[in-house]
């Protein structure tokens, strides 16, 4: 059955960009290994010959690829993962916007904030406090 399943969806249009994912040594494949560096060290400096190094080619050719595979750059692509962190530290662990920003990496609160009112509609804690209205048991249990 497994097979059956894996067989369709190599037949499917997206097959071919699935195979290039999974196939070790190919472009896709490297740029998912540097992706897989960013989700764990969003917090740090980005530093595109560093993550160029973790995937293994030049960095003109790990931005279009991370393009092509994401619909963004790197640089676009850790402000999101910074900015969603920063939300569920402040959701879940309490934190102020100020020591979510710092823990995320930002080191200009002015510039999170920014960021954060244009991904999320709105400013952090007033955010945070429209989602905790909306969801007081989900947080109840976390």
């Amino acid at each position: 059955m497994e097979r059956e399943i894996i067989y369709r969806i190599l037949r499917t249009p997206q097959g071919e960009r699935l195979r290039a994912i999974a196939t070790t040594g190919d472009l896709s494949n490297r740029t998912a290994k540097a992706i897989a560096w960013l989700k764990t060290n969003y917090a740090k400096p980005l530093r595109m010959e560093e993550l160029a190094g973790v995937a293994r080619m030049g960095v003109s050719t790990l931005h279009h690829q991370f393009r092509a595979l994401t619909a963004m750059s790197p640089l676009q692509y850790q402000k999101q993962l910074r900015l969603h962190a920063a939300r569920q530290r402040m959701l879940i662990d309490g934190l102020d916007a100020t020591g979510a920003a710092f823990e995320v990496g930002y080191e200009s609160v002015s510039q999170f904030n920014r960021e954060y009112s244009r991904m999320f509609g709105q400013p952090p804690m007033r955010d945070i406090k429209a989602l905790r209205a909306t969801a007081p048991v989900a947080l109840s249990f976390a």
